[in-house]
């Protein structure tokens, strides 16, 4: 693979195009400044406005949420995982049918693994714009959003109406929903009753890790994150590891499954057969089934990397651990 090649599967953070108009909560006061960025695979955004920078997905979809302070994501659910680390800023997940049920605060490098099944949304609470990076199980990313009822509500109030299709229309540009397409129908009173109403406490233990935590367990190899054996236990379709300095020996790695590198913390350089490049905080980079390849901190200092790889297991649910 030549340097070039390279470059086309990486996704330089300066040159991620955002979307103003991803999803169906665009106009509403306290959620209209967010942006939503769509890097590997289609994700599910609602707007054909959507730029999606890697089209090929590897099991799963990689994104971003990029928010000025206050800024809101209203409640929805996916039917597939939705995990979360944070990459900039100060976090709050909040979740239940009106937000209420239960909440954390995530700080810069922390992971959380939402469990399926649950109204969520998050927002910036520090002081500066953030950015989250996302993590959605399936090649389709669990086949698009189910929002809370009153999110739909709210928005047609702002001039948003979700079609049946999964696709956006804006009545404030003059937009209407094609003959023969309906609105999308809001949950009914049994599908919500379905609904996860856990507490922080049942949340918290057994789908958040710190980083700090996470820099002290890969003092000697990676740290696994999500998987079937590791800190937070789940079969998503992927899995997570937590890579530090000290994680790391000479040895090249040649993985017979899609490896997904996204740098938290320092300047790690990639080397292949056929180049090397440097891979920088908020960078993805896409590496291919069979390529021998080496990563390590390009300089001194403190040094972290989430790495994501796809496995066998089925994209669908939260899978709750073995007792």
């Amino acid at each position: 693979m030549t340097p070039e090649e390279m470059e086309k599967r990486t996704v330089r953070y300066g040159e991620l195009v955002p979307c103003k108009t991803a999803f169906i909560d665009a106009h509403t006061p306290g959620s209209d400044q967010k942006e939503n960025f769509t890097i590997i695979g289609a994700g599910v955004s609602e707007s054909p406005d959507q730029h999606v920078h890697i089209r090929e997905t590897p099991g799963f979809n990689i994104g971003a949420a990029g928010q000025p302070p206050h800024c809101r994501n209203s409640l929805h659910t996916h039917r597939t995982a939705e995990v979360f680390f944070v990459l900039r800023g100060r976090w709050r997940f909040f979740w239940g049918r009106h937000g209420d049920a239960g909440e954390v605060v995530l700080e810069e490098g922390d992971i959380f693994n939402i469990p399926t099944g649950m109204f969520r949304g998050f927002e910036n609470i520090g002081t500066d714009y953030g950015m989250i990076m996302a993590i959605l199980g399936g090649d389709d990313a669990g086949g698009g959003v189910l929002w809370a009822p009153q999110v739909i509500e709210e928005a047609r109030e702002h001039g948003l109406v979700l079609a049946e299709t999964g696709q956006l229309y804006d009545t404030k540009r003059g937009e209407s929903l094609p003959d023969g397409v309906a609105p999308m129908p809001v949950m009914d009173d049994a599908s919500l009753a379905l609904m996860q109403e856990p507490a922080t406490r049942d949340v918290v233990p057994h789908h958040v890790a710190r980083y700090w935590d996470l820099m002290a367990l890969a003092d000697r190899q990676p740290a696994r994150v999500i998987g079937e054996d590791a800190l937070l236990y789940d079969k998503p379709g992927f899995e997570v590891d937590f890579l530090t300095r000290g994680s790391l020996d000479d040895s090249r790695i040649e993985s017979s499954r899609h490896e997904i590198l996204m740098p938290m913390r320092g300047h790690w350089q990639l080397a292949w057969d056929g180049g090397t490049t440097t891979l920088n905080p908020g960078d993805t980079c896409a590496i291919p089934p069979g390529l021998s390849h080496a990563i390590a901190p390009s300089m001194s200092g403190e040094s972290s990397l989430y790495r994501v790889r796809n496995t066998d297991d089925r994209a669908g649910p939260t899978t709750p651990r073995p007792t």
